[in-house]
Formats: C-alpha cells, structure tokens, sequence
C-alpha cells in the first residue's frame, strides 16, 4: 500500500538505541499499520543513519513525504548540536543529507522533543493547547518544546540549563534516577527543583512532561512540588512519529 491519502503521513524518529518510523493518521494520531523499528547503527554517523531511514522507507513502501526528528538543535535545516548523537552530525545539513536517500520528495526534519510537543499540543490533553506550555521528555536527558497558543518555539534546550551548580537533565533525568538508583520520592525531589527554576524564569501555564517515566506518572508527579499544574503526556512513544509526520505535512522546517 502506498501512501497518498492527504490525511496520512510519515513520520520517522531517531533515537539513541532505535530509529523507529509509521504511518500515521494526522487527523487522529493514530498509527496506520505496524510500526518498523531498526536498531541505530553504530557509529551513528549521518550516512549510516540516513541509510537506515532508507531502509525503514523501503520495507513501509512509502512514496509521499517524510518527517525525520533527531536529537539536535536544527536551523535552516542544519544540525548545530549533538548532545547526544554522534559528533559528526554537527554543521551537517540534514535536508541534503536525507534527499539524497530519499530521492525526489518533501522532507522536514527537527527536533526530537519539538516534534513530539507538537504531538502532544494536538492529541493530547486540552490543558496543553492554550497559553504557554513547557513540554518536557525525562530520559536519557532532558529534552524539551516550548510551545504558545499551539505555535512552537522551536530549538530549546533547557535541559543544559545549570540549576544548583550542575546541568539539569544531569541532575533530574530518568537516567540520573537510575544512574543514582533514586528512589521516587528523591528523584521527585530533584525534578521539583528543575521545574521550580523553569517556572521561575519562563511561568508557563503547564508543564506536560512525557519520555518512557511518563507511564508511571502516579509514582512522582503527585510528588511534585510546584505551583505550575504538571499533566502527562499521553502519546508516550508514539510522539515523536506522529509530530515529525505532522511538521511535514505542514511544511514545517525550522
């Protein structure tokens, strides 16, 4: 089956362990069909990557256009970072990089966390459609969207802000809970002081915070102590596909 449909998309997300990519119904957010999930090569570099992106394309028979989220700060279609990626994708212009593997189509590419923020504004809860939002994923880092009014603020990074001395996401990550073996109780304690800085300085309106820790919401944002209501995301490890097949679609290219 190829895709032409207006209202079905790709989306394709790049992470440190997989690079995962699905069709995806852009009016519900719903995955159309299974999703493909190759492991990330290693190296990491750009052409082994975008080979694998090839490949995912490959096996989903897709032809239309493609949505590619990786974790670095894109501008104008160039990564300027690589916190947390292979150090040769730095200064790589990303638009020229996945057309020459992807041949003749549309393609946007952008932040992994941007991508799904804007996943989550869309098919999420209410509360994160309206005024300023803080959309945060607890990981391997700390990545976040700021997003106002469902318009993104593309390219934050306020897990390497330094709060009491050392980066955020060093301090308050899902891999910092684990690093330290953090019990609940003393990892939530540390993300309360990470998002009382981020109130602090940006007063947004919501924080929803997602990453694979979302799933166990129950366990700490009740112990969260921050005046800023704290939602979870809802589409979890979903959003990053259905934000980068959203971006596309919407020609969005930071």
């Amino acid at each position: 089956m190829l895709g032409t449909m207006s209202n079905i998309g790709f989306g394709i997300d790049i992470g440190g362990s997989g690079i995962k990519g699905a069709r995806v119904n852009l009016d519900d957010g719903e995955f159309v069909g299974e999703r493909i999930k190759i492991p990330t090569p290693k190296p990491a570099t750009p052409d082994a990557v975008a080979e694998t992106v090839a490949e995912i394309i490959r096996q989903a028979e897709w032809d239309g256009p493609v949505g590619i989220t990786i974790p670095s700060v894109i501008k104008g279609q160039v990564a300027t970072t690589a916190a947390n990626i292979d150090p040769t994708w730095i200064n790589t212009d990303v638009k020229e990089l996945f057309g020459r593997y992807l041949s003749e189509r549309e393609i946007s590419v952008l932040n992994d966390a941007d991508a799904a923020g804007l996943a989550e504004v869309k098919f999420g809860a209410p509360e994160a459609r309206e005024g300023a939002v803080v959309f945060l994923t607890f990981g391997t880092g700390i990545g976040s969207a700021f997003i106002t009014d469902g318009h993104l603020f593309p390219n934050t990074e306020v897990g390497h802000l330094i709060i009491d001395g050392a980066e955020a996401e060093y301090q308050a990550s899902s891999h910092a809970k684990d690093r330290e073996e953090l019990s609940y109780k003393k990892w939530a304690k540390r993300v309360s002081m990470v998002l009382n800085e981020y109130e602090r300085l940006f007063n947004p309106t919501v924080f929803v915070v997602g990453g694979g820790i979302s799933r166990l919401h129950d366990k700490w944002i009740p112990r969260l102590t921050v005046e800023t209501p704290v939602i979870p995301a809802t589409l979890r490890n979903r959003a990053g596909i259905v934000g980068a097949a959203m971006a596309v679609h919407d020609h969005l290219t930071p």
